[in-house]
């Protein structure tokens, strides 16, 4: 019997156990995939996230992370702006995130096993985690942080499992020497928009979001950035002059903006798997973690105080939970509406709405204020 499993390894995952494990419980970790390895991602983390990061030990900067603090935007029309972060943002990729997440989790007495899970079952006030061998693992608490969709999803019963949804992501990490490091830019094109930072290793993460309505007309990737993409004149530029690195792009379909419920059948879901801000606010990471920070707050006090149940526990969590996120993700669900709207931008464009200023005012509507660490 675990004190707490967490299901998924990814940033929200690796930070609750990291947090947690500083009070001496046995956290488990089930990861479908052995550490590092790349994800789909933007790959650019706001330094509201470093305060709280550095108290658990996690210095991003001294592992290489570039620092960025101008963020730049241009239209399908290639109308372009630029504005300065306040509190700046890091450059750094899942492969070298997750993997020191890891390390760190590992000296602090958590467990990994890497399976994949497909599903977990509550009763009598505890939690059994059962994966894909059929091997079953107990626990008293159970936080769901493994990622946009999985078959548990499925089995848990949640509704954006049974509805197709129309977005595609692809990424990849391509050498281009001329992109400054502290730029984060994100270019529009007809039906989507693509997002540009510097990593650790130098090279220049991509990753972009289209319709896959758009997508499906042409023959794959490469006839996709060529004639749709390309539409857009930096992005035409950056791929031009630029060399791939990955001997494929990565890609995910069905990715789903919908409301998600923070508890389900009394699972704790953190990250993307308790609701996924829109890619163009350039704050997934950030949420992740701060989610992460969240959740243990809550766990914490219920493994601590006979006093604190479980009730309270998830209605305090469902609240903090709520207050923080969901101001941010309905601003993200608007901008890209907005972004998305060629007329709109238009007018945006010609009565100079678009500008560093309403640039300046998104950032802020979109990203949070440093998070303490206590």
């Amino acid at each position: 019997m675990y004190d707490v499993i967490v299901v998924g390894g990814g940033l929200a995952g690796l930070t609750t156990a990291i947090d947690l494990s500083r009070f001496g419980y046995d956290i488990l970790v089930l990861e479908s995939n052995p550490y590092p390895h790349h994800k789909v991602c933007g790959e650019y983390v706001s330094k509201e996230v470093a305060p709280y990061l550095k108290g658990l030990g996690i210095d991003l900067e001294a592992a290489g992370a570039v620092e960025i603090s101008i963020f730049e935007m241009s239209t399908i029309d290639c109308k372009t702006v630029t504005a300065k972060l306040s509190l700046g943002g890091l450059g750094i990729s899942r492969y070298a995130f997750e993997n020191i997440l890891f390390e760190k989790a590992k000296t602090q007495g958590v467990t990994f096993v890497f399976k994949k899970v497909t599903d977990v079952v509550y009763r009598n006030d505890s939690f059994q985690v059962i994966c894909q061998d059929d091997m079953a693992y107990e626990a008293r608490i159970v936080v769901g942080a493994y990622g946009k969709r999985s078959g548990l999803d499925k089995a848990l019963n949640r509704d954006f499992m049974f509805k197709k949804h129309a977005w595609l992501a692809v990424k990849g990490h391509y050498r281009n020497q001329s992109f400054p490091e502290n730029l984060v830019a994100l270019h529009n094109f007809e039906g989507g928009y693509g997002g540009l930072s510097k990593t650790e290793t130098g090279a220049v993460n991509f990753c972009y979001l289209t319709h896959y309505k758009s997508f499906k007309k042409h023959s794959g990737i490469t006839d996709f950035n060529k004639n749709v993409v390309s539409k857009n004149r930096h992005l035409k530029e950056f791929l031009e002059e630029s060399e791939p690195i990955f001997e494929n792009p990565l890609s995910i379909a069905q990715i789903s903006f919908e409301k998600k419920q923070p508890i389900v059948n009394h699972i704790m879901m953190c990250g993307d798997t308790a609701g996924l801000i829109h890619p163009l606010c350039g704050n997934g990471m950030a949420m992740a973690i701060h989610g992460a920070k969240l959740a243990s707050t809550s766990i914490q006090k219920y493994l601590e105080n006979t006093d604190f149940d479980r009730s309270a526990m998830e209605r305090e969590y469902t609240t903090s939970w709520n207050t923080t996120f969901k101001k941010r993700l309905w601003a993200g669900r608007k901008l890209q509406h907005v972004l998305l709207h060629r007329k709109w931008m238009n007018v945006a464009v010609r009565t100079s709405l678009l500008s560093e200023r309403l640039l300046t005012s998104v950032i802020a509507k979109t990203h949070g204020k440093p998070i303490p660490y206590d």
